[in-house]
């Protein structure tokens, strides 16, 4: 396995994982006893889904001539 496709395998597991965290956040922001710390973690980690993306999409990019094995 090259060191592009570990990359990609890795950013797309943090990008799950940070909407999870995300989607986390927000449902116990939105439970009877959610805290502004949930919400502030919730729309963090979405940002920070997001932004994951931009970076995957800028990998691809710069190295679509590299090959994956």
């Amino acid at each position: 396995m090259s060191l592009k496709a570990f990359h990609l395998i890795f950013i797309t597991a943090a990008i799950t994982l940070a909407f999870g965290c995300g989607i986390w956040g927000l449902w116990d922001f939105w439970s009877p006893d959610g805290r502004g710390w949930d919400l502030l973690f919730g729309l963090g980690s979405i940002a920070a889904g997001v932004g994951l993306i931009i970076y995957e999409r800028y990998f691809l990019k710069k190295l679509k001539n590299e090959s994956y094995l």
